[in-house]
């Protein structure tokens, strides 16, 4: 579909410099960004005749902006929100996640990641960077729902967690090309779940394929003494001796990293994926971010499991990313709200590889949503972009589009989106459960 978006305020992300004008979506992509004016002027400039439109969308100057990339999260575990609260870490994981995730099969993780995917919509987010089982009926789940998802390998040691190395490997060839919608990453759960032997296959892997791998990675102080009690170094050194990060990547969480740590990372050019809420729930710590910003690390934001957060919900990440970085540090200039903007689109784009899908621009990925202005939490507009930040709700969500497809407007899914069916299916799968 054709699609004339007009008297939008845009921010582009390019730059954080609000203009005022259209943008044109043609199928799947970003056909014109700019002031607008004249019709035919704007045609002739993109070389075209002329322009059907299926709609014409006055935005009555609300703001267009590219979607935020949930570079972390476990779609699925959406069964056990509010299931498990109020625990530390490891009882949380090892008492009751993973009991209850042995139980589930694949047909249930495809119902709910639907339930995870209606509300990446309503928060604005338009890409996700999941790891959990079965990916085949995550990536089956997505696509139907119109989601882009990139997923990770989440390779352990843990009995029924993950299967084989081949396994892996099977997915990384078929999940690349199951539908342009979906990617998919090598990766492993974490040092604390996976044996030596393991850690060097995987490495081995992203040798092969010269491929980055992603896993979860000095999320607590509890896993980074345990490493070094193993191996006599801290987790990242350890998978650094190893050659796993030789063609890219990074870490899920990074809160407890050292100086050593963190120029490994700067001189690999590895991602941080940054998970405040889930960090803060379950007292793992507060990441060190204006350090990691220092050293010029691409920091991108993740909301993490609906377990742990508990809910997906990027404008609370984004607050919590600079509330904590200022309260760590001492100094309330840290981590200024326009970087922590930029992490949670163009960061995070980098990190997921999703390169066309980082800026508003002509040629990229129609991945676009459309921000209420006129209501009280946005008012007055002193600076849009920072106010997103600071005071921006998922209630400020007017339109989420996916790969030029308008998957929530104005409080309702799309028509081929039935959410009474997904709401009853996982009420359903953990009555069955429990």
């Amino acid at each position: 579909m054709n699609y004339r978006f007009y008297h939008a305020k845009i921010l582009t992300m390019e730059t954080t410099t609000i203009i005022e004008g259209e943008l044109w979506v043609q199928d799947d992509k970003i056909l014109y960004v700019g002031e607008g004016g004249d019709a035919a002027a704007i045609c002739q400039s993109l070389s075209i005749e002329s322009i059907l439109w299926d709609r014409e969308i006055d935005c009555e100057g609300n703001l267009l902006m590219p979607g935020f990339k949930d570079a972390h999260t476990h779609s699925a575990m959406t069964f056990l929100r509010s299931y498990a609260d109020d625990l530390p870490l490891q009882d949380w994981l090892f008492q009751q996640v993973f009991p209850m995730e042995a139980k589930l099969d694949g047909e249930m993780i495809y119902h709910l990641t639907k339930l995870a995917v209606l509300e990446y919509l309503t928060s604005g987010i338009t890409s996700i960077f999941d790891m959990y089982l079965s990916p085949e009926d995550t990536a089956r789940a997505c696509v139907e729902m119109g989601m882009r998802c990139v997923q990770v390998s989440g390779a352990s040691g843990q009995e029924g967690f993950e299967d084989s190395l081949a396994k892996m490997e099977e997915r990384y060839h078929s999940l690349n090309n199951f539908d342009p919608l979906h990617s998919y990453f090598i990766g492993f759960h974490a040092e604390y779940t996976c044996s030596k032997a393991l850690l060097e296959q995987v490495a081995a892997m992203a040798h092969k394929y010269k491929a980055p791998v992603f896993t979860h990675l000095s999320e607590t102080k509890a896993e980074v003494e345990g490493c070094r009690e193993r191996y006599g170094m801290s987790p990242v050194k350890l998978l650094d001796s190893l050659g796993m990060f030789d063609y890219g990547g990074g870490g899920y969480h990074c809160v407890w990293m050292d100086e050593e740590d963190m120029d490994i990372f700067a001189k690999k050019g590895l991602s941080v994926v940054t998970n405040p809420g889930s960090n803060t729930k379950l007292a793992s710590g507060i990441a060190p971010i204006s350090a990691y910003l220092k050293r010029g690390i691409n920091v991108a934001v993740g909301t993490d499991g609906p377990a742990s957060n508990n809910c997906l919900d990027m404008f609370r990440e984004m607050f919590l990313v600079t509330g904590l970085a200022k309260l760590r540090e001492q100094d309330a200039a840290a981590v200024d709200a326009l970087e922590v903007l930029k992490m949670a689109t163009v960061n995070g784009a980098k990190a997921m590889n999703l390169p066309d899908t980082d800026v508003l621009a002509a040629g990229k990925q129609a991945d676009v949503i459309l921000i209420d202005l006129h209501q009280p939490n946005m008012q007055p507009l002193n600076n849009i972009a920072k106010n997103l930040v600071y005071s921006g709700s998922k209630q400020n969500v007017k339109m989420t589009m996916v790969c030029g497809r308008i998957l929530y407007e104005n409080g309702q899914f799309a028509k081929e989106i039935d959410e009474g069916e997904i709401y009853g299916k996982a009420n359903e799968i953990i009555n069955n459960l429990k």
